[in-house]
């Protein structure tokens, strides 16, 4: 056998010597083969294109600019045709002739051929009937933005984007066009790349290439059940034909707390505590600690991403990859994430293409407890309740926190810091998803799709047995908490689409499978030796009633269907129907049908605008529609449900038993769709050859068959039921304007939008009032009331006229003039809801230089800060603010301040204006362009610097007016008690092209 091989090779070398020679020779070489240079610049300036892509068409033979706009492409056939495409302007295709090439790119300035992502299809934007809002990607690389949430704020009418808090991790509240539901999810769909999940968390926003928002039930009731709150739409970035394009981009941030609140020291601290007279403290304290100073600490964010991509007519791909980390500027607070993507795409036959598309992502953090009292382990609030004269350690047990409060029930910040500093909640989730498309003919196609949605996360806790004084009480504690949730989707859509003479005809129809598998666990344990191992193995006791596992279940059937029909663009109309069938719900009352009809007339098309030469567009459209909601409903929501209770084994009389089972809800056999029906009627224009485009939108949503959780009368099994209550409107108008104000070497666009939203409780069926929202256990009462005939979220309480002159305790007034103040002498005392919200975007160019300014805002908006009864209140021994240094002392003295000791009472005292006006971003950026930068490879340099949360206007006192301490909740919103402030953000950063 050896030998066989050398005679093998022996013989291949002189056959392959003489196919070399004769491929060399001028009779065998490729005919007509040349090198073709050139120079690419922009037609309307005259300047030099960088980085613009030059490539032979069909192959994968390629180039790009260089500083100069000077390109070389070698081994060109003399029939070639050279495609040149640039972004943001009008692509080319040339033949190989002349010799050198002068090209000239025109800026594609013409927004309405823009192609518009909508639900399972996309639509030029001049054809949309539907209510459809872009969001501009442009300056993502240059914010600090932590989610893909927080790109949208302030950036598209008609869509509120709050954060809560300034916790890391960039947590979001998203409204479109108001609260939809008191107790379902508010948040809109989210869709990346096809695939419709719960959050965004897991993307890296420097991957989205476009974001589109369906505003309107016409627009999103293609997604049926999972829309009511209307769908967000996320295209991410794919590979491109041309030449390998490296991309980098990296940046670090600096936070630091916007606004602070200053305590008393301990002079003015033990004169208040002198007028109390509930805390006796001894003579000679001064001031040891700066708490302020100690518990807060310059954030920092390190962001790195790196993408490669390339591609040809027929196969492309792009991978990206990136971590962040994110330390708080609460000492201890953390976010981290990494995150993974790839994108494959591959033009198999002409009729056949294939795509694959893996996300990965892994983020962790470790919650930090705001939101509480400082006598319940709320971080901000301690900050300003911690006396001054208080050491951070006990000085006579080492290693353990101060607790000498001389009686004051409280815990210094660093301690309630230290409860949460070894705690970890970590999820890591994959997307897999992959799509066959087939053509059938050029007007028919099948896409069949499939996607496995799994995450995976633990949530650990511990705390040891020493340092806290809540740790040596437990003797340490821990918990170790999983779960797995898998979401299994499998569509399979087909389109038809046909034109002849001046008709269009589109028809779309298809069919969803979801189904997801729910899984958890939990332990916890107690009583550690020490703080060395902090797994529950080390813990002598695991609880044997707060021990166990679970599991659920749900799927979702789905068809639906569309048919669009456009008369020369001219006159359109579009129709969805979608039937979705929910295992959550009763079989009766399983399935739900949810249709839209949308329409629009073109004006500029007919012949009396033809002539207005300055008019690009103008369209009327109209659009109604239903959607619904069934994301309130547990996974066996209309079942009766019981609760088993563990007896304690390890007693003699329960050696044996079995655990006892009690019903937890009341059957609900009639539970259906939580339904929202939404009209709405628009205008579009576009004029100046588009450098002036205008949208003005009005609409009205009515959700019916709410569902709700009703309190029982006394005396029933259960607490509660769950059933469809109640009926909620929405009304309001949006306008979204661009402009182009400058073109040419100096640019100055301009983004502004403005919405108006007015939200209505309309109807409740069993029960008539649900009040919430409880903070301050000195007062003990809820603070928000929802009841029909008012918007949801309006502060109840006591109307305060001021501090009485003589005695120094505050006036509250007596409505039903019975000589006393009771419960009865309560009524609405401020509404959380803006009058209106808006956003407005400068962006300007000049040469290499760009800034963009980033201004957004909210008016109208009451904030009950319930922070101030902790740090006003003057009703225990807890430090206050600065504030109470102008209390009533003395009678006839004229303040707004009451006494030491005053009757505190949920009043209006508390509500205040949350209006703001805010610098939310500037950035400025420079494209660095040299000769020998381009000899490297390097296509792309721009250093830029960047602020967030620069400067803020507004009348509140608080740390920052956009709070709400319950988070996304419909019914609760705007209360900021001992709240995560947020930050002022200073970026640096590059992006790099290679």
């Amino acid at each position: 056998m050896q030998l066989f091989f050398i005679q093998f090779k022996r013989g291949l070398f002189p056959i392959l010597l003489l196919l070399a020679c004769i491929s060399a020779s001028p009779g065998f070489a490729q005919p007509n083969v040349r090198r073709i240079t050139g120079t690419v610049t922009d037609a309307s300036t005259g300047e030099p294109l960088l980085g613009v892509s030059v490539s032979q068409k069909g192959t994968t033979n390629g180039t790009t600019t260089d500083e100069n706009g000077f390109f070389v492409l070698n081994n060109v056939p003399g029939e070639a045709i050279i495609a040149i495409s640039f972004i943001g302007y009008h692509s080319l295709e040339l033949p190989a002739a002349g010799q050198p090439m002068v090209v000239q790119l025109h800026p594609a300035l013409n927004v309405l051929e823009d192609v518009v992502v909508i639900g399972y299809g996309s639509v030029k934007r001049k054809d949309v009937t539907t209510a459809i809002a872009s969001v501009s990607m442009d300056d993502l690389n240059e914010r600090p933005i932590v989610s893909a949430a927080q790109a949208i704020q302030g950036r598209a009418a008609g869509v509120s984007v709050i954060q809560p808090n300034g916790a890391p991790g960039g947590e979001t509240s998203i409204r479109i066009r108001g609260t939809t539901s008191f107790n379902a999810s508010n948040d809109p769909l989210y869709v990346v790349d096809g695939v419709p999940v719960d959050n965004i968390n897991f993307l890296s926003p420097q991957d989205i290439a476009d974001m589109q928002i369906l505003k309107d039930a016409s627009s999103a009731a293609i997604y049926g059940s999972r829309a009511a709150n209307g769908v967000v739409l996320i295209t991410t970035k794919t590979g491109k034909p041309g030449e390998a394009r490296i991309a980098v981009n990296a940046q670090v941030t600096q936070n630091r707390v916007a606004n602070s609140i200053t305590p008393l020291n301990t002079a003015q601290y033990a004169e208040l505590m002198d007028e109390i007279g509930i805390v006796n403290l001894p003579d000679g304290l001064t001031d040891q600690t700066d708490w302020f100073k100690e518990t807060y600490r310059p954030g920092q964010i390190q962001n790195y991403q790196v993408s490669i991509s390339d591609g040809t007519e027929k196969l492309k791909y792009f991978l990206s990859g990136g971590y962040l980390d994110e330390q708080g500027t609460l000492n201890a607070a953390f976010y981290k994430r990494y995150n993974f993507r790839a994108n494959i795409d591959n033009q198999v036959r002409k009729w056949l293409n294939v795509n694959a598309n893996v996300t990965y992502s892994d983020y962790s953090n470790n919650g930090v407890n705001t939101g509480n009292g400082a006598n319940r382990g709320g971080v901000v609030l301690s900050v300003i309740n911690t006396p001054t004269f208080a050491p951070i350690w006990d000085p006579e047990n080492p290693g353990q926190y101060n607790t000498n409060f001389y009686g004051v029930n409280i815990t210094s910040p660093l301690e309630n810091l230290a409860r949460s500093k070894d705690n970890k909640n970590r999820e890591n989730r994959i997307i897999a998803s992959g799509h066959a498309l087939i053509t059938f003919l050029p007007e028919l196609s099948l896409k069949s799709s499939f996607t496995l949605d799994r995450r995976n996360a633990v949530n650990t806790s511990f705390l040891d047995p020493y340092t806290t004084s809540w740790g040596r009480n437990q003797f340490g504690e821990g918990s170790d908490n999983r779960n797995t949730n898998t979401v299994l989707t499998w569509d399979n859509v087909a389109n038809y689409s046909k034109s002849f003479d001046r008709h269009s005809l589109e028809v779309m129809a298809g069919s969803s499978w979801t189904q997801s598998d729910y899984s958890n666990s939990w332990i916890n344990g107690s009583h550690y030796r020490n703080g060395l191992i902090q797994t529950l193995n080390a813990a002598n006791r695991i609880a044997w009633d707060n021990t166990g596992s679970g599991g659920s279940d749900w799927t979702i059937m789905s068809f639906f269907g569309r048919i669009s029909y456009n008369f020369d663009s001219k006159y359109l109309v579009t129709a969805n129907l979608r039937s979705d069938g929910s295992s959550k719900l009763h079989p009766d009352h399983r399935w739900g049908v949810f249709p839209s009809l949308s329409a629009a007339w073109r004006l500029s098309a007919e012949p009396f605008l033809q002539d207005v030469a300055w008019l690009d567009d103008l369209k009327i459209r109209g659009g109604w529609g239903q959607t619904g909601n069934q994301s309130g409903v547990g996974d066996y929501g209309y079942l009766q449900r019981y609760n088993l209770t563990r007896l304690p084994w390890f007693e003699e009389e329960y050696a044996n038993a079995v655990p006892t089972i009690l019903p937890a809800n009341l059957r609900t056999r009639d539970l259906t769709w939580e339904t929202t029906t939404q009209t709405g009627v628009g205008i579009d224009f576009t004029a100046f050859s588009s450098r002036l485009t205008v949208n003005l939108d009005y609409y009205h949503k009515k959700t019916t068959d709410m569902l709700m959780y009703v309190t029982l009368p006394p005396g029933q099994t259960s607490g509660s039921i769950i059933r469809n209550e109640g009926e909620m409107s929405n009304r309001g108008f949006e306008m979204a304007v661009n402009s182009r104000n400058l073109t040419g070497e100096f640019g100055w666009e301009t983004d502004f939008n403005i919405s108006f939203n007015r939200n209505r409780l309309d109807k409740l069926a069993l029960q008539q009032v649900y009040t919430t929202a409880r903070t301050s256990d000195v007062i003990r009462e809820n603070v928000v009331r929802n009841e029909p005939g008012r918007a949801l979220g309006g502060f109840f309480g006591y109307i305060s006229d001021g501090v009485d002159p003589e005695t120094g305790d505050m006036i509250y007034r007596d409505l039903n003039a019975d000589g006393r103040i009771s419960s009865t002498d309560r009524t609405y005392i401020g509404d959380p809801n803006p009058d209106f919200t808006f956003g407005l975007t400068n962006s300007l160019s000049w040469k290499n230089f760009s800034l963009s300014v980033f201004l957004q805002g909210s008016y109208g908006n009451d904030v009950f800060n319930a922070s101030r009864i902790e740090t006003e209140g003057m009703y225990d021994g807890k430090n206050q603010s600065t504030r109470v240094l102008d209390r009533w002392r003395i009678p006839g003295q004229i303040t707004d301040v009451p006494r030491a000791g005053f009757t505190l009472r949920n009043s209006s005292y508390f509500v205040e204006d949350g209006s703001y006006l805010r610098v939310k971003n500037l950035s400025l950026g420079y494209n660095v362009r040299t000769n020998s930068l381009t000899r490297l490879g390097i296509n792309r340099i721009q250093p830029y610097i960047s602020a967030t949360n620069l400067l803020t206007w507004t009348n509140y006192s608080g740390m920052d007016p956009e709070v709400n301490q319950w988070g996304n909740s419909g019914a609760v919103q705007g209360i900021d008690w001992g709240t995560y402030p947020q930050s002022r953000s200073f970026v640096v950063g590059v992006n790099l092209e290679f």
